[in-house]
């Protein structure tokens, strides 16, 4: 055998092993990242983000999450003399790791493509890596019922909408026939829309209404601390 290629190959092997190793000591994340396994009950009725966080709480506490602040990821529109509130503002620093210790986002510019090089790129956000509080898959497009609608209430930069239409059912505390609150396309699918967290608007704020898009007022929830 060539010595040159023996030790070529002596070093590739060596490589891979001292990877496996490394990757063998990575101690799992802990959970700081999913879409929530169940809704409210109300439709896009959340009880405001108060009520939206609790939830998050709630679920991540059940499944033994180790963080102490949960934030829904929601925006909502300047009402009744209070200023909008960013999603993207909410949410912590990162890194974010669903229930598999999979990382879904770095940090906030990575999760929302802030930079040229981060919008070609993506974020890791998709049908395998957005799983519930549990480490389950939710169910998208394709499966019965589809429920990739995610609740978010904002623009695909994760900010509020300034307009003078209503995208977040009133601030989530609206459970009504009419009206509509922005969703997102977890599994990137649907609609000729990919976004994550600005695919389309509701045909209303009732849970029905929801679930006749494709949804089931379920929506992100991100450890903040």
């Amino acid at each position: 055998m060539n010595k040159k290629f023996f030790l070529l190959g002596g070093c590739l092997v060596a490589a891979i092993g001292s990877a496996l190793a490394q990757q063998a000591v990575t101690p799992p994340q802990p959970l700081s990242f999913f879409v929530t396994s169940t809704g409210i009950g109300k439709g896009a009725d959340l009880g405001g983000l108060a009520g939206a966080d609790a939830h998050c709480q709630q679920l991540a506490a059940a499944a033994g999450s180790s963080k102490k602040a949960w934030r829904a990821y929601l925006s909502t529109q300047a009402a009744n003399g209070q200023p909008a509130v960013n999603a993207r503002d909410r949410i912590g620093n990162g890194p974010w790791f669903n229930a598999k210790s999979v990382q879904v986002a770095k940090d906030v510019a990575h999760l929302h493509g802030d930079t040229l090089d981060g919008a070609r790129l993506g974020n890791n956000l998709s049908r395998t890596t957005a799983l519930t509080e549990k480490g389950e898959p939710v169910k998208g497009a394709g499966d019965k019922p589809n429920q990739h609608d995610i609740v978010t209430g904002s623009l695909p930069d994760g900010r509020a909408f300034a307009d003078a239409a209503d995208h977040t059912c009133s601030n989530y505390t609206s459970g009504a026939v009419e009206g509509s609150v922005q969703v997102g396309h977890f599994d990137r699918t649907g609609g000729g829309n990919t976004s994550w967290n600005s695919a389309h608007g509701s045909r209303g704020c009732s849970l029905e209404k929801l679930e006749s898009s494709g949804g089931a007022g379920l929506f992100y929830c991100f450890a903040a601390d």
